[in-house]
């Protein structure tokens, strides 16, 4: 009876110890539960409401109140009002900021009107069943969003079933078909994590398919052919003017081009109508904004203006030479380099700043682990008190041993508290630590590894954020545990051959068959592990962009089909999940039949050797408790294997990362550091593919040159390879042939860091980050004087619309500035750039997202920076970069034609630039 209480009460502690992985996960639920039971005041899963079986399509705003939840004291639109006939296409035009994209956000029901209504056929939309309502608009962005799929899987969000003829008839409708079948893999081409793999136009052209295929009875296009070249620009409109007719169409536009074929016009200025009428009518009034069309007057020398032809182009393809394949022909670069086994001396120095706590925390699990055999030796010893037949000799024995266990108690208190914390302590400073350094070494790594379809966005996050953590359970936790294990083992075997020890041999020969079956189980455990641990982190990449698109997903009503998605990705760590349970119940079964039978032997065995005389019952019972306290250890140590398996896999992936040599050092020391660039650019016979394509070239044999202080404009089809140019100067990646000097010096000697210390960049789609303006402005940079801050924005032609905010230059900009309009976005980047002073300037379509007096000033103040700076302009709006020094026009990776503007308009209709122009013209 007494050994079986024991015997339960150890099995009680044993189980308290996990109590605090319930008390994590109910911490942890309750931030999901409360996501969970969240009612939004917009319900998409709301089934009530009206439906219209004959929906005309008639759009009205009756005075209409709007401000964003995060800023209710910016209003947005004030009293609007706005009628579109059913069937008529309405242009939206009006400085960044005017209240554009609120408009096609309102009209999605993204959000609500603090005032007013809208209606639709005379119903107001907050009556109709909202998946009703948007499964009848499509919606082109600015800035086109795709998921991490193949092509075909990115077109098909626009519809739930479809065949495949539909989708190839939406491609061709939006002129992207031909690029599509001249990739490796046409359709079912990867395009990688937010459309990564592709060209801006290429991703432009892919949305706007996906909004072509659902044939809406509202179509709705926030500048849905910025990204586009002057020739796919062109094809796409007239695409965008046929799929109108017939739909009610509201488009938002800079470029009054795309607005000569609409019905009306409305002029937007601080959230209200100026001017409304047709195209003509407004150019005529020269009224406010419709000025902006003599911004976009691009002027041809008369000569030139007759029998002008439409150069016949073909789609190049660009990032897209970086796609990876389904059947994965190109193997990855890099790979066998990059597999890498963390050694003992790796997690030992991981450790080693904290020294003294780890061995603080050692020592207590040390003692605390001598304890456990202790306490059972006393407790065989105890048991044969009670042998005694002299009471008092009884009484005062177990007294002793009261105050020994009172003692032991007392001092495992202490230890566990002792290890606990210095383990704890030890682990949050290793976290922090490693965390820091992953995220640095990944900073370090070249453009082409982010490329590799393991390494995106989403996989890297989980991989940073949960395998860390493992390390740090790994590390700390289970060094803890591992402690008392080599310590309670080696004292309890100490103490069975000093008592009984041929007892001690017999148990011990079993023991090799106990460890056997639980590290049969952790090898095949930690096989699949593996597989489920590159299984969540396609899930964890799938709930990624799920967030960051989630406007793309609630436009489309595609929440089933991303759940859908989602469910895939979950099949087979169910799968597996479901033979690590089998394979650790079968490891569990056969250890813990050893167990009972070990125990059996030993009663069996040492009953033998007291009929002979050989062991006593004293020494008889303290070798059982201490032995079996020593399998119970074993079976600690089984329970490690599941955590161990895992960790091991985790800590090799983290020391990957922190054990690679990226192919572009960015900080090498024997590098050059230039006290200041002078600025001058060649680039000398330049042939490049990207990584993952190297058979399929991007640039071939380019030479450029640009003097000091001079600026190039470069301008091609989308996809011809100028924004590559750009990342070999930033060298994003190197060359395959051929070389780029700076300053006479070729751009490899340089100290990277160093180097792009004097490279300001402006990119197509501008990148802020979740902080203030202020601090997006100063990015990277420390110490800078407000003055010099407002300077740049005000050059930047920022300064206005941030001061006008409520908190000016601390508004927080959002998520990827998801606060902020289009044109906003760039200008905080545009100053961003101007704030660092730069000897390079590379902009890469840097106005592409302002409106055209903003562009105008922003292109006046762009105009002042570039003096005495070298600068390579990447436009697709040629009315841009007329007074550039030089343009080179880039088709199929060569410069086909180079030299100042007026000087190309001469060649007339045999000239590239000069067709390119002529695309561009009223």
């Amino acid at each position: 009876m007494l050994t079986s209480m024991m015997m339960n009460h150890r099995a009680l502690g044993s189980s308290l110890i996990n109590l605090k992985y319930f008390s994590e996960a109910t911490v942890a639920a309750a931030s999901i539960l409360d996501i969970i039971e969240r009612v939004p005041s917009i319900n998409s899963n709301d089934q009530n409401g009206k439906t219209m079986e004959d929906l005309r399509g008639e759009l009205e705003f009756k005075n209409v109140d709007f401000a964003y939840p995060s800023r209710p004291e910016s209003v947005v639109l004030r009293k609007f009002n706005l009628r579109v006939m059913a069937g008529e296409t309405v242009g939206l035009i009006g400085r960044s900021g005017s209240g554009k994209s609120t408009i096609i956000s309102l009209i999605e029901r993204f959000y609500d009107p603090i005032e007013g209504e809208i209606l639709l056929d005379g119903v107001c939309i907050n009556q109709l069943q909202l998946n009703w309502l948007r499964n009848q608009i499509s919606l082109v962005n600015q800035e086109p969003v795709l998921f991490a799929s193949s092509i075909k899987e990115n077109i098909e969000f626009g519809k739930s079933e479809t065949s495949m003829e539909e989708i190839v008839a939406a491609a061709k409708a939006a002129n992207a078909h031909d690029f599509i079948v001249k990739l490796p893999d046409g359709y079912d081409t990867h395009v990688g994590q937010l459309g990564t793999q592709m060209s801006g136009g290429q991703k432009q052209r892919i949305a706007i398919a996906r909004a072509l295929l659902r044939d809406p009875k509202i179509l709705l296009l926030d500048e849905a052919t910025s990204a586009l070249d002057s020739h796919s620009e062109k094809a796409v409109q007239d695409t965008l003017d046929k799929a109108s007719a017939g739909r009610t169409t509201i488009i938002i536009a800079h470029r009054l081009s795309t607005l000569r074929n609409v019905d009306s016009i409305a002029v937007l200025h601080l959230g209200r109508i100026t001017e409304f009428g047709p195209y003509d009518q407004l150019i005529q009034d020269m009224h406010n904004q419709s000025a902006m069309a003599h911004l976009q007057h691009f002027s041809i020398q008369k000569e030139n203006k007759e029998n002008i032809h439409q150069m016949n182009t073909t789609n190049a393809s660009y990032k897209s030479s970086q796609l990876q394949s389904p059947n994965h022909e190109d193997k990855k670069i890099g790979e066998k380099q990059d597999q890498f086994s963390p050694s003992l001396h790796d997690l030992i120095q991981t450790t080693a700043p904290e020294w003294k706590t780890t061995l603080l925390g050692c020592s207590a699990a040390f003692c605390y682990g001598t304890i456990q055999p202790m306490h059972s030796f006393c407790m065989g010893s105890l048991l044969t008190i009670y042998f005694i037949d002299d009471h008092s000799q009884i009484r005062t024995r177990t007294r002793i041993y009261c105050f020994i266990f009172l003692a032991y108690a007392s001092l495992a208190f202490i230890t566990n508290v002792i290890q606990h914390y210095n383990f704890v302590v030890m682990g949050e400073h290793i976290s922090k630590r490693v965390h820091e350094a992953v995220l640095k070494k990944i900073f370090t790594f070249e453009v082409g590894w982010f490329d590799q379809e393991e390494n995106n966005g989403g996989a890297l996050c989980s991989r940073v954020a949960t395998e860390v953590n493992i390390l740090r359970s790994l590390v700390c936790d289970r060094s803890s545990l591992l402690a008392q294990i080599i310590s309670a083992a080696t004292l309890a075997t100490i103490l069975g051959f000093v008592l009984a020890w041929r007892l001690t041999i017999v148990i011990l020969a079993l023991q090799p068959l106990i460890i056997g079956s639980f590290y049969g189980r952790g090898v095949l455990m930690k096989k699949m592990s593996k597989k489920v641990l590159k299984a969540q982190n396609k899930s964890g990449e799938l709930a990624s962009e799920a967030v960051i698109n989630h406007r793309v997903i609630t436009a489309f009503s595609s929440q089933e089909k991303i759940m859908s998605l989602f469910e895939k990705t979950q099949k087979e760590p169910k799968k597996e999940s479901r033979k690590q349970s089998w394979y650790a119940g079968l490891g569990l079964l056969i250890s813990q039949f050893l167990t009972a039978a070990n125990t059996g032997l030993v009663f069996w065995y040492g009953g033998h050797l007291l009929y002979q005389g050989k062991v006593t019952y004293e020494h008889l019972f303290q070798t059982f408790f201490v032995l079996v306290t020593t399998g119970r250890v074993i079976a600690e140590t089984g329970s490690m294997t599941s955590d161990l398996s895992k960790g091991t896999d985790a800590v090799k992936s983290v020391f990957m990362i922190l054990g690679r040599k990226s192919k572009v050092e960015p900080n090498d020391p024997d590098g050059i550091i230039a006290e200041k660039l002078i600025g001058s650019i060649e680039i000398k016979e330049v042939s490049f593919a990207y990584p993952l394509r190297p058979r399929q070239m991007v640039l071939v044999g380019l030479s450029l040159t640009v003097e000091a202080g001079k600026t190039i404009a470069l301008v091609g089809q989308s996809g011809s390879g100028k924004s590559t140019i750009i990342g070999l100067v930033e060298r994003f990646y190197d060359p395959l042939k051929g070389s780029i000097h700076i300053d006479g010096v070729d751009i490899r000697r340089y100290n990277l860091k160093a180097l792009r210390e004097g490279i300001g960049l402006v990119s197509q789609e501008p990148t802020l980050f979740a902080g203030t303006i202020y601090e997006n402005i100063t990015y990277g940079k420390q110490s800078i004087p407000e003055a010099e801050v407002v300077e740049a924005a005000t050059l930047a032609n920022a300064h206005e619309f941030i001061s006008g905010m409520k908190d000016g230059y601390q508004t927080f900009c959002g998520e990827r500035g998801v606060q902020l309009s289009g044109g906003q976005k760039q200008r905080i980047a545009l100053a961003r750039a101007i704030l660092k002073d730069p000897a390079i300037l590379l902009l890469d379509e840097a106005t592409s997202a302002l409106d055209n007096i903003s562009e105008s000033l922003v292109q006046e103040a762009m105009d002042k920076m570039m003096v005495r700076r070298t600068c390579i302009v990447v436009a697709h709006r040629l009315s841009t970069i007329q007074k550039s020094d030089s343009i080179a026009v880039i088709e199929n990776g060569k410069v086909v034609e180079e030299g100042p503007h007026t000087e190309l308009l001469k060649k007339g209709e045999n000239g590239v630039y000069y067709s390119l122009v002529r695309l561009q013209q009223f």
